[in-house]
């Protein structure tokens, strides 16, 4: 059987949607199927265009094990509505011939988004090649775009829900990232077969650092990795960092890179915080070190009703890692990993005062953060898996396939 993944975000970008797809394509690899990406020019999440890909049209290349396309995106840095339809629909486009031309056909397609734009070329794709569609929402656009305030136009509005209402109904086989996206889409699509295909622990990649052992300082280290963006609400970790500035044993580390990290930076500097500390993005060894030396993790959002079927992609490794996290998101991520897991403490989105109350409780009671720890990851290993994960899904694949 050979499979396409068609995605706008791969490696070596940063990012939930990369390395879930990487790990997808290959543990798909290992179970003994022909996969190929179809991808942009790397340029997340700064918007340039790495080096050694600068000028190019399209280009085959390797990722690890993966064999990849690669054609033109248009880049840049300002983020307004011109801006980002120029950056989707360049891809959109150029992924399409990328599939007429360079890309030997598929029997399965399978399409990333958002961005939702690229269903189109998913859909016309399918149509030419004669191969099933497989629609994979990470996040539900237009819907997250208009209560973001990414879209307000109505007219582009109505426009992007039938579109998605379209690609929706040409597909033969959906999948979501939450339990909360595949609930929605099937209210909207009754009669579709709707997977729930969530995030999880890359075993393949970050197990042989499980084992590695740290020699602990005395800080108590409160680690945040991952993108340094709106959506996070980051400023939560900062204003937390002032309020326990003199429990001088704990520390907060964020690391990352992204378009909101000067002006945190500059909040921290401002605020003269000593108990806090930026990095730049890590490779998986070095994070894999970090998570070994940390005590807890932060995992945060902002206060939207939007983000309550949202389940972050970063709070798997550390829970595999045996740390605890403090989770500052309700609804399905309280619901799986405070509640059913009991693998840390919740704290109310963009709260501060019960983010530093959270961190100071941990401090304090080795048992109970030792407690959580060990729950998370039973929990993780159990359930959320990503070679686990994957073997599922394959096995719904082949039935795609087979009809």
């Amino acid at each position: 059987m050979r499979i396409i993944i068609l995605t706008q975000y791969y490696p070596p970008e940063t990012g939930a949607p990369q390395n879930r797809l990487h790990s997808l394509a290959s543990n798909l690899i290992l179970l003994g199927e022909d996969v190929e990406v179809i991808t942009a020019m790397p340029n997340y999440p700064k918007y340039e265009i790495f080096e050694g890909y600068k000028g190019k049209w399209f280009m085959k290349d390797k990722f690890e094990e993966v064999p990849l396309t690669r054609s033109y995106i248009y880049t840049t840095k300002k983020f307004g509505i011109l801006s980002r339809l120029l950056n989707y629909f360049s891809f959109t486009i150029s992924s399409f011939f990328a599939a007429l031309f360079k890309v030997k056909k598929g029997d399965i397609l399978i399409c990333e988004s958002p961005p939702l734009f690229l269903g189109i070329t998913a859909v016309f794709i399918k149509w030419i090649w004669k191969c099933k569609f497989v629609f994979n929402v990470s996040d539900l656009w237009p819907e997250s775009a208009e209560k973001l305030g990414i879209i307000k136009n109505k007219f582009l509005l109505n426009v992007s829900y039938k579109l998605a209402n379209w690609i929706y109904r040409r597909s033969d086989f959906i999948s979501g990232q939450t339990q909360g996206i595949v609930a929605k889409i099937k209210k909207l699509q009754p009669s579709k077969n709707v997977y729930w295909l969530p995030n999880g622990f890359d075993y393949t990649k970050f197990g042989k650092f499980l084992e590695y052992t740290v020699r602990q300082t005395n800080e108590f280290i409160v680690l945040y990795a991952g993108i340094i963006g709106h959506a996070q609400g980051l400023e939560t970790i900062i204003y937390a960092a002032d309020k326990l500035k003199e429990e001088k044993e704990i520390k907060f580390y964020i690391i990352g890179d992204g378009p909101e990290k000067q002006s945190l930076m500059t909040l921290a500097k401002t605020m003269r915080l000593e108990n806090i500390e930026f990095l730049p993005n890590q490779t998986p060894a070095e994070v894999a070190l970090w998570l070994q030396k940390c005590r807890a993790y932060v995992v945060p959002l902002r206060k939207l009703d939007l983000f309550q079927g949202a389940i972050p992609s970063k709070l798997f490794e550390p829970l595999a890692f045996g740390k605890p996290i403090l989770l500052g998101v309700d609804g399905e991520a309280r619901d799986l990993f405070i509640n059913k897991g009991k693998a840390g403490l919740y704290f109310e989105p963009e709260n501060f005062e019960e983010l530093a109350v959270a961190v100071k409780k941990l401090k304090n009671d080795e048992n109970l953060l030792n407690e959580l720890g060990n729950c998370g990851k039973e929990f993780v290993m159990t359930y959320f898996r990503r070679d686990k994960l994957a073997e599922s899904y394959w096995n719904e694949l082949k039935k795609i396939a087979n009809k």
